[in-house]
């Protein structure tokens, strides 16, 4: 029988599954749950050692003769502190030892209850990875713990071994010994293709070559990691999904598509190679977390987990051009399954989608304002145009047909107008076009107090008053102080911001200004930045979108019986 505890048994489970054969175990009664575990596994040999400064040295004897993985449990305190020379001569000698400590809850450290002290992180640098497992609670928990056990057990061989911390806070009861098998764990399996190209030809790409329903999706990415011509080969066999911030080319309105079809079992891919960072769709997202029975591969330049769909098979450490190159010679002579009748289905669903966005007449509004600026600038000379977070970024995907730049790494309001003056110093006389919100703008102001600035840098600012995506989410409507403290709602204008900073002052307040307003930016002729406000109101920005969405949905049938 095993601890009752979830974490620990995880723990336990994914030690087996990433080859850890041999533990040393010292005494303690807050590790004593998984000391019972490591000893009532049969595919672990324990072996007790008193002594924890001792006892980290036996470990580091274990692993330079079995090459692998090697653990030596403590218990809380300064336990941990006494492996420390141990772990440092492992760093050194780049062995991989796996420090597992037990730890006493979170809200009873510095509180004078005994055998505590901030334990996370207790190693610093001597270790290659520390990581602090949540006392399992719930699925989202339970994920998030196995996640952190195979992210350290992947990197004590990853560019070369090394030492790792394993920290467990546990609870009481200490004591309890009710569960009879470990989980079965999902492991996180690490391929460096450039190093093995074997691996991944076995791997990933059989698993791509099986697939009836392959899917390629690219995340926001560089202008210098701009897939190559390998992509098209990959297009012709699978789905390939993607937003304005990767590829080049704007995004394929995936978003609407799984509005309107995700639920629908013959959309759901059996494969997903994910290439790039982040993506701005959370209904896209949502639904990967959501797909059963699929093979889900993350490509990352470090090797890193970045397990978006909380349930990924492997990760493929390289540059997304590499990979791409080593995954179209896997296969090329590798019999690809039929995958014609997936593709049509995402394909035709694709450009159903794009014509009603082209087709759909929003009435002014802050989508109506991107709608007009993209038609234009099919015309107009723009390679920098940057978009800001929220709701911009969002009308972006919808109609740019172009690459588009956004600080979506931490997704933040802040610095999106600098980031575009930035750009705007060392383009020489290239235009260099911001788009973005009216919180946007007024947090960020500060970017156009700068001497370095010409007339290249144009600015629209979207003014609806408030942060209008705050109108979009469900449920917050009940709450009386959702405008005045959630969304800052204000009356404020850039005006006097332009005025004092010397810029170029344009405004809109309907539809025919906006339009005439656009144009004039787009052609516009200045020594100094020129900046648009386009004025709205959040209600009917709300309402138009709201609108679109629901004529999409109102044709899923439609959709059903053409695709």
């Amino acid at each position: 029988m095993y601890s009752s505890k979830q974490n620990v048994n995880i723990l336990t489970s994914l030690l087996v599954a990433h080859g850890v054969r041999y533990a040393v175990v010292c005494p303690g009664s807050r590790n004593s749950a998984i000391v019972h575990n490591l000893n009532e596994c049969p595919d672990i040999e324990c072996y007790p050692v008193t002594d924890e400064r001792s006892a980290g040295f036996y470990a580091l004897g274990i692993a330079q003769v079995v090459h692998r993985p090697v653990a030596v449990c403590v218990t809380s305190g300064t336990a941990l502190l006494n492996v420390a020379p141990a772990v440092a001569e492992a760093y050194y000698q780049h062995m991989p030892l796996v420090v597992i400590s037990a730890d006493r809850p979170a809200q009873w450290i510095d509180q004078l209850d005994g055998q505590t002290l901030p334990q996370p992180d207790a190693l610093g640098r001597f270790v290659k990875k520390a990581v602090n497992l949540p006392e399992e609670y719930n699925d989202e928990l339970h994920w998030y713990c196995n996640r952190l056990v195979n992210e350290a057990m992947n990197e004590t061989r990853h560019h070369g071994c090394g030492p790792v911390h394993i920290n467990v806070p546990i609870s009481e009861p200490l004591f309890e010994y009710n569960v009879e098998e470990l989980p079965q764990e999902r492991v996180i399996q690490l391929l460096t293709p450039r190093s093995n190209a074997a691996l991944i030809s076995l791997e990933c790409a059989g698993q791509f070559a099986e697939a009836k329903k392959p899917m390629v999706v690219i995340g926001q990415m560089s202008t210098e990691d701009l897939i190559p011509q390998e992509l098209f080969m990959l297009s012709q066999c699978a789905v390939v999904v993607h937003e304005a911030l990767s590829v080049g080319k704007g995004g394929t309105n995936f978003d609407e598509v799984i509005h309107v079809l995700g639920d629908n079992p013959a959309y759901q891919p059996d494969f997903v190679l994910y290439l790039g960072d982040t993506l701005v769709s959370k209904r896209f997202k949502k639904w990967l977390r959501g797909l059963k029975d699929c093979h889900i591969w993350a490509v990352t330049e470090d090797g890193s987990i970045h397990d978006t769909s909380m349930q990924l098979y492997g990760v493929i450490e390289g540059s997304p051009a590499d990979v791409i190159e080593d995954l179209v010679n896997a296969i090329k002579f590798k019999a690809i399954s039929s995958t014609a009748t997936f593709k049509a289905r995402w394909d035709q669903a694709t450009r159903l989608a794009a014509y009603r966005a082209m087709k759909f007449e929003p009435e002014y509004s802050q989508m109506a304002a991107v709608k007009y600026l993209e038609d234009k600038l099919g015309k107009a000379i723009y390679r920098y145009i940057h978009y800001g977070n929220s709701s911009p970024i969002r009308f972006a995907n919808l109609y740019a047909k172009h690459y588009v730049f956004c600080n979506r790494g931490v997704n933040g309001i802040e610095g999106s107008l600098s980031t575009a003056a930035g750009c705007s110093i060392v383009t020489g006389d290239e235009k260099v076009l911001c788009v973005l919100g009216d919180l946007s703008f007024f947090y960020d102001q500060n970017a156009l107090w700068n001497q370095n600035l010409n007339g290249n840098l144009h600015i629209i600012v979207l003014n609806n008053g408030k942060g209008g995506i705050f109108n979009m989410l469900k449920g917050l409507e009940q709450s009386p102080v959702r405008d005045s403290f959630i969304s800052g709602a204000h009356h404020t204008t850039a005006q006097g911001i332009c005025k004092q900073n010397n810029i170029r002052y344009m405004k809109a307040t309907n539809m025919e200004e906006m339009q005439q307003c656009v144009d004039n930016l787009l052609n516009k002729k200045s020594t100094r930045p020129v900046l648009l406000e386009i004025f709205t109101d959040a209600d009917e920005d709300e309402r138009v979108a709201k609108t679109y969405y629901q004529i999409l949905k109102n044709e899923k049938l439609a959709n059903d019986k053409r695709v």
